[in-house]
């Protein structure tokens, strides 16, 4: 019997290092992003030595991996599904990019550095693509849905992070304001 709790515990607190060691990384990516987080920085920011760290994640790709699992597990998208039933085209995207750039205010530190690494750090990228990547795929045809190419070309860019932040945090719009402008921006392009 005492060998089994001995097991139990030794796996708790293995899940509880691993735990540390992620939110550890997640935390640097959004301070001073993945491209720039080292073994070492993560290691000293989880409280744990090197070799332990490697024990749990072998190299960067496997701990960004885990970093995007667990952030999107812990601040989901929002659910492309409850689109779908929406009739009207424009009322639909207006619904779908309010839930987005929500969830880009709420998650702006970690995205935007993670998407500036992204453009010149291979990990980071597939990092990105594996675990975004096929949302955002999702998205455009939910809201594509009967776009001409010139307006499935300004849904893309009204989908982008960089988007919302040139509208929302440069320009100051409110985000039902910058909602509504890319609405009307797509629906014009004929």
């Amino acid at each position: 019997m005492t060998r089994k709790y001995t097991l139990k515990r030794r796996a708790e607190q293995q899940a509880e290092t691993r735990r540390r060691i992620v939110e550890a990384a997640i935390d640097l990516h959004g301070s001073v992003g993945p491209a720039a987080t080292t073994f070492s920085l993560v290691a000293e920011r989880a409280g744990v030595q090197r070799h332990t760290l490697y024990a749990h994640f072998p190299d960067e790709r496997s701990l960004l991996q885990a970093c995007s699992s667990t952030h999107i597990e812990t601040h989901p998208l929002p659910s492309p599904e409850p689109w779908r039933v929406v009739a009207d085209p424009g009322e639909r995207m207006r619904i779908a990019l309010l839930a987005i750039y929500e969830w880009y205010g709420r998650n702006e530190s970690v995205v935007a550095s993670v998407l500036r690494d992204a453009e010149h750090h291979p990990p980071t990228r597939e990092a990105v693509e594996m675990s975004i990547g096929p949302y955002f795929a999702t998205c455009q045809g939910v809201l594509g849905e009967g776009l001409g190419g010139s307006q499935r070309a300004l849904l893309r860019v009204a989908l982008s992070f960089f988007t919302w932040r040139t509208l929302v945090r440069e320009a100051g719009l409110q985000p039902v304001e910058a909602v509504n402008a890319m609405v009307q921006a797509v629906q014009g392009v004929g």
